[in-house]
């Protein structure tokens, strides 16, 4: 069997500079990058989510109470849904859009232009576990987190290279993953906005 990397909604947006911007968003955006230099050989495959919003209905507030709504964010056809510039995608082998019409945290409710989800493409590459990366610690990378380890697949995430929204939201991610037995490596990122 196999394993791949997930990158996980490393978007403008969520990076300084954006509508719902990550402190340390860009950084994360670089690590990866040197990470992936670092390691060519590490992962059979990598794979990467994007939030892709055309109306995902209450998803966006106004206001926004930063828990269930969220300033509009990754709108399709947006920079803003861009990939971070510090990220460099040439190794990345398909991209799993999410969320057109919800607010769709994790990137198992994503799919490929051909409308595959990210679970069936994992299996049918051959793929057992992954590596999770990307934005943010708190929100869609828990989800994605434990939903692979929900699908069976072995799940570990890579803390350095994610960020946090806040500390208790981090806290409470480390605990849900601990709870789901998902490895973790590294320390959690959490700088203030």
């Amino acid at each position: 069997m196999g394993n791949a990397l997930i990158i996980v909604d490393v978007q403008n947006d969520f990076c300084e500079g954006g509508s719902l911007a990550v402190a340390g968003g860009a950084d994360v955006a670089a690590g990866i990058s040197r990470l992936l230099a670092a390691e060519p050989g590490g992962w059979d495959h990598v794979v990467a989510t994007k939030d892709y919003h055309i109306d995902p209905g209450a998803h966006f507030g106004d206001p926004p109470d930063f828990v269930d709504s969220w300033p509009p964010h990754c709108v399709v056809g947006t920079q803003g849904s861009e990939f971070h510039p510090n990220l460099v995608t040439d190794r990345v082998e398909v991209i799993f859009h999410k969320g057109e019409h919800a607010a769709a945290y994790s990137g198992f409710e994503g799919h490929t232009d051909d409308g595959e989800c990210l679970a069936d493409w994992l299996r049918r590459h051959g793929v057992d576990q992954v590596e999770i990366t990307g934005l943010a610690t708190d929100f869609c990378v828990r989800a994605t987190a434990l939903d692979a380890a929900a699908e069976g697949f072995r799940t570990t995430v890579r803390l350095d290279l994610t960020a946090a929204i806040g500390p208790d939201t981090a806290r409470g991610a480390l605990q849900a993953f601990s709870d789901a037995g998902i490895t973790t490596r590294g320390e959690p990122v959490i700088r203030a906005a």
